[in-house]
C-alpha cells in the first residue's frame, strides 16, 4: 500500500505515467514504490510542490521556521530604511532561489511596485512574469534548473563558481564565519551553506542586525562570499536555456549585485 503523500504527490501530477515522465524515470520503477525514496525526494517535491516535510517526515521533520539556517542569538537594534530595504530585496530574491513559488508567493509577487530605473522596472518584470506563470509550471522550471535528472542547469553554490567543484574551500570558508556569528546550518536543509540563497539569507541577518560578530558585517560577508561569483550566477540564470520566470530573476539579482557592488566601492 502506498504512502498517503506518495499519492497525493502522484494525483497532483496526473498519475504515476506523469511523474515518471517528470522525473526521467521508468514507471515501473514509480510504480513499485511505497512511499518516496530518499534519493528522490527533493525531485518530488520540485516537481509536485509536495513539501519534503510531508513526503519524508522521518527524513525531514516539520521547521520551526523557513529560513535556510537558524540562528543561535538575536539581536534588536535600530537599522536605517536602506539597510532594511537591502535585507527585504536579499529575502525576496533567496527565497525565489530556494524553493519554487508558491500560489500564495505569486500573489505577493504580482503586486510588486517599481519605477523608471533599471531596478524598478526588474521588479515590475518580476510581477509581470509572475502574473504569466502557475505553480505547476514554476515546479518544472526550478525542476530543470536546480535539480534535474542527474543534475540541474546551473549549480547555484559558491564552490562551484569558484573552483568548479562541490564541496570546496568556499563552502569551509561559509562555514567559519557561520560559526563565528552563531549561525548552524538546518538539519532539515538538504543544500550546502554556500547555496546563494543561504548566503542571501544571512546577509539579511546581518544588515537587521539579527546577528553579529567582531569583524564580520553584512558588507565584508558581501564581498567574501558573494560578491566574487554571485553576478556570473545571475548572468547564467538569465539566459538559461530553461529560464522562463526565473529570467526576471536573474535580470533583478543581476542589478541587485550590481548596485551591492557599487557601493562596496564608493568611499566610506
Amino acid at each position: 500500500m502506498r504512502d498517503p503523500a506518495l499519492e497525493k504527490a502522484i494525483g497532483s501530477v496526473g498519475g504515476v505515467r506523469a511523474l515518471a515522465r517528470s522525473l526521467g524515470i521508468s514507471q515501473p520503477a514509480i510504480s513499485s514504490w511505497k512511499r518516496v525514496p530518499a534519493d528522490r525526494v527533493l525531485s518530488v517535491e520540485a516537481t509536485t510542490g509536495i513539501p519534503r516535510t510531508e513526503l519524508r517526515p522521518d527524513l525531514y521533520p516539520q521547521p520551526e521556521a523557513t529560513a535556510p539556517v537558524h540562528s543561535e542569538i538575536t539581536l534588536t537594534q535600530p537599522i536605517d530604511e536602506i539597510d532594511a530595504a537591502r535585507a527585504q530585496e536579499c529575502e525576496l530574491i533567496g527565497a525565489l532561489l530556494w524553493r519554487a513559488p508558491t500560489t500564495e508567493t505569486l500573489e505577493v509577487l504580482r503586486s510588486l511596485q517599481g519605477d523608471a530605473s533599471p531596478f524598478g522596472m526588474a521588479h515590475l518584470a518580476l510581477a509581470e512574469a509572475a502574473d504569466e506563470a502557475t505553480p505547476e509550471s514554476l515546479r518544472d522550471e526550478f525542476f530543470e534548473l536546480f535539480i534535474g535528472v542527474g543534475r540541474g542547469e546551473l549549480l547555484p553554490y559558491a564552490s562551484y563558481y569558484l573552483t568548479g567543484f562541490l564541496h570546496e574551500r568556499p563552502l569551509a570558508l561559509v562555514r567559519e564565519d557561520m560559526g563565528a556569528l552563531g549561525l548552524a546550518r538546518d538539519a532539515r536543509a538538504g543544500e550546502p551553506e554556500d547555496h546563494i540563497a543561504v548566503l542571501l539569507d544571512i546577509m539579511a541577518k546581518l544588515l537587521r542586525g539579527e546577528v553579529a560578530a567582531d569583524g564580520i558585517d553584512a558588507d565584508r560577508f558581501y564581498a567574501r562570499h558573494i560578491q566574487p561569483w554571485g553576478e556570473r550566477f545571475f548572468a547564467d540564470l538569465e539566459i538559461a536555456k530553461a529560464a522562463k520566470f526565473y529570467k526576471a530573476v536573474g535580470r533583478l539579482g543581476s542589478l541587485f549585485l550590481s548596485i551591492e557592488t557599487q557601493a562596496a566601492g564608493l568611499p566610506a
